[in-house]
């Protein structure tokens, strides 16, 4: 009898260090760090799966100014977005496959009423950084300055 319950302890523990490295495994891809020419850096959330793109930053109190999100799209193409379900206001910036900077749209506002507006490139992106208003005159982005990030996982 005694050995059975070692055993099954022995089990639990080892179900028990399965279930964290998965948990690990998981939120380890799900952020990356972005740098902007200037040297600074933000961390970003990755939004990867349909789900993820299209919940967002929806239903979220705020952003922090180091925080954002990556939306990773499989190929360049016009990505619409809008403000719905949002409760703050955020930079949105288009990045192409090079990972310049092709678009941006400042100070969105959250969505108060249907039909909400959507937000959408002049030119084709393969990325679309979220971040707190002010953040893309604080760090003095421009049209075609080069973000610098590593993405380990894209669709």
């Amino acid at each position: 009898m005694e050995i059975r319950n070692r055993e099954l302890k022995i089990i639990k523990f080892f179900i028990f260090i399965l279930f964290l490295l998965l948990l690990y495994g998981n939120s380890k891809n799900k952020f990356i760090k972005i740098y902007f020419p200037n040297g600074n850096s933000v961390i970003a959330e990755l939004a990867i799966t349909e789900e993820e793109k299209t919940r967002g930053l929806m239903f979220r109190e705020k952003i922090e100014d180091n925080q954002g999100m990556l939306f990773i799209f499989k190929a360049e193409g016009f990505y619409s977005f809008w403000m719905k379900n949002m409760n703050f206001p955020i930079d949105m910036i288009w990045l192409d496959k090079e990972k310049r900077i092709v678009y941006m749209k400042e100070n969105v506002p959250p969505c108060k009423k249907d039909p909400c507006p959507s937000y959408i490139s002049l030119l084709p992106a393969k990325y679309v950084l979220e971040l707190k208003s002010g953040k893309v005159k604080k760090e003095k982005l421009k049209l075609y300055d080069k973000l610098n990030f590593s993405i380990k996982y894209e669709q």
